[in-house]
């Protein structure tokens, strides 16, 4: 995408104070050379005043614009060091807008009741999220969308230090090489935690746990590495606040550490950092969210989102726990995250095929489910590519098809070969973050994007109930996952190992049958057995005599073999 250094001219207008209407030129500082509909538009303000801890001395300053069809939306603005405060916004319309800010200090003449306008343009970008519009949840949807209505089936992967310690290269390899194998959403941490103490500039966001001071450098690589991100047209799920409450390094996590009042002063300001940008928030990583948690959590995502237009929101709790019970009927809360954590023994897989998701997600409002972490591969020598494959297809199948994010152990920590994770525990000879990306499980999971993609995969429901046995529930990490459409024109079983399978077949319908290899990418012909045999006593026309005949007819079941050597996906449709 084009982008230059411009002067944008605004038509400013104070009118606090007396001061007469003015033209004011200000400075966009690397932005779009015209404001473009889904892209990241930037106004920068200059204070009037120099304050000693800006997020404690202005707690609120914001924007309404006004869109040429008159809708308003309402984001914060922030401060970028010294004098400088800015907005990011995503226009979402083209034509002619109105903006006005606000500031809870009055007497501020750079930043309160200023008013400006400009003529959003169309988009030539060529990814889909420059032209179909941001992801955003639909009430009533059990998966995400861009704008224009188009379903959007989340493949991320996990690079929490990404946008911390890669350089330009690395992060531009990695990017291209996600994007290559069909991944479409990064996940990352956007300040220090016990897996990063300072990013590579040697630099944190934050000092102090009691009162903070915000410190703009150490956001400004992260502005670049998100921007990258989109510009590949990579959605991002910025980790707000990392918050897990055990575990050596714990004391560097700030949704750990800061007070309500700081962790919520904090997670504003990154809102209005990256709110421009084509994200899904994620408010708190890898923490506990219920019992003596609960109360704080909400009003944290109650204080910084529910009085702005914002992007979806969800939450990643630790590994196998479940809040969207909780968190359902939160206006803030769009997207029902959870964590199935990193084994392949009875308990994490029974959780994820026969736990909360499978048992709630039904009970609940429609939301997106979508397992956020499920096995890193290679994490403590001990799951591989089948266990990957494994986790992600139940995952996907446990509730209605939404999405699943992939990850290593050296990816999220951004290992350098022969470094060691910070705070976790890991011996030597984990392989770095540029092998990983190519683990078998890392491709093999962009062969389920592309095969999820070839279907209404929207349409299609968790429907175990057409299973006449389930060998999952005599050994567990046999279970078989069964999706289909309402209508039953489209059955789609994932098979973990050697079975034989018998599917109900309520309809009568005639299938056509493939198997899919999701280890190989490759589709072969699945044969089937959907046909009955029964005598029939009728006349002999010729003879004039009752004979029997054998005729053949569409069974209410339909049968087959699992013989491979790995997991397999059968796909049947009505012929």
């Amino acid at each position: 995408m084009k982008r230059a250094f411009i002067s944008v001219l605004l038509s400013l207008i104070f009118i606090t104070h007396g001061f007469a209407q003015n033209t004011i030129e200000i400075q966009a500082q690397e932005t779009d050379a015209f404001p473009i509909i889904w892209s990241k538009f930037e106004i920068p303000f200059i204070s009037s005043k120099t304050y000693d801890n800006p997020i404690y001395d202005v707690r609120d300053f914001k924007v309404v614009f006004t869109a040429p069809s008159g809708r308003q939306k309402t984001v914060r603005g922030f401060w970028d060091g010294g004098t400088d405060w800015k907005v990011r916004f995503m226009p979402d319309e083209i034509g002619k807008w109105t903006w006005k800010s606000e500031c809870t200090d009055t007497e501020n003449q750079g930043l309160n009741k200023v008013e400006g306008d400009f003529t959003c343009n169309g988009n030539n970008h060529q990814e889909l999220l420059f032209q179909k519009g941001t992801i955003q949840h639909e009430p009533g949807k059990y998966y995400l969308s861009y704008s224009d209505g188009t379903p959007f089936f989340w493949l991320a992967c996990t690079a929490w230090n990404g946008a911390l310690k890669s350089t330009d290269e690395e992060w531009q390899h990695y990017l291209s090489q996600r994007k290559e194998n069909h991944y479409n959403t990064i996940q990352l941490v956007t300040t220090e935690w016990r897996g990063c103490d300072k990013n590579a500039e040697g630099l944190t966001a934050i000092e102090g746990t009691g009162r903070i001071k915000i410190h703009p450098e150490f956001f400004k690589r992260i502005d670049k590495k998100i921007d990258e991100a989109n510009d590949k047209g990579l959605l991002v799920s910025p980790v707000i606040l990392w918050a897990l409450l055990m575990g050596q390094g714990r004391e560097l996590s700030p949704g750990y550490t800061l007070p309500l009042e700081e962790a919520v002063l904090l997670a504003k300001y990154i809102v209005a950092r990256y709110q421009g940008n084509h994200v899904v928030w994620t408010l708190g990583g890898d923490g506990k969210y219920y019992d003596d948690l609960e109360l704080k959590w909400k009003e944290i995502g109650r204080r910084v989102f529910n009085d702005i237009d914002h992007a979806p929101v969800t939450l990643h709790p630790h590994g196998r726990s479940f809040v969207g019970d909780l968190y359902a009927q939160e206006d803030w809360y769009d997207l029902m995250g959870y964590q199935s954590s990193h084994s392949n023994q009875e308990g994490t897989v029974n959780w994820i095929n026969k736990g909360p998701v499978a048992k709630m997600w039904s009970k609940l409002k429609p939301m997106p489910y979508i397992n956020l972490e499920p096995n890193y591969e290679e994490i403590g020598f001990r799951i591989d590519a089948t266990d990957v494959r494994n986790a992600s297809y139940w995952s996907i199948f446990a509730n209605p098809i939404a999405g699943v994010t992939y990850g290593a152990n050296g990816i999220w920590p951004w290992l350098q070969p022969g470094e060691r994770i910070l705070n976790h525990g890991d011996t030597d000879g984990v392989t770095g973050w540029r092998k990983s990306i190519e683990f078998p499980g890392s491709i093999q999971m962009g062969y389920l994007a592309e095969f999820v993609n070839q279907f209404d995969w929207w349409k299609l429901f968790p429907a175990n109930e057409i299973l006449e046995s389930q060998p999952g529930e005599e050994k567990f990490n046999h279970w078989i996952s069964v999706v289909k459409s309402a209508d039953d024109k489209i059955i789609v079983v994932y098979v973990p190992d050697k079975s034989d399978v018998k599917l109900f077949n309520s309809k009568g319908y005639e299938y056509s049958a493939q198997w899919f290899n999701p280890a190989t990418n490759k589709y072969t012909k699945a044969d089937i057995l959907q046909q009955e045999f029964e005598d029939v006593k009728r006349v002999n026309f010729d003879s004039g005599e009752a004979e029997t005949v054998t005729v053949a007819k569409i069974s209410n079941t339909i049968q087959f073999a699992h013989n491979f050597e790995n997991d397999m996906i059968i796909v049947l449709k009505k012929k």
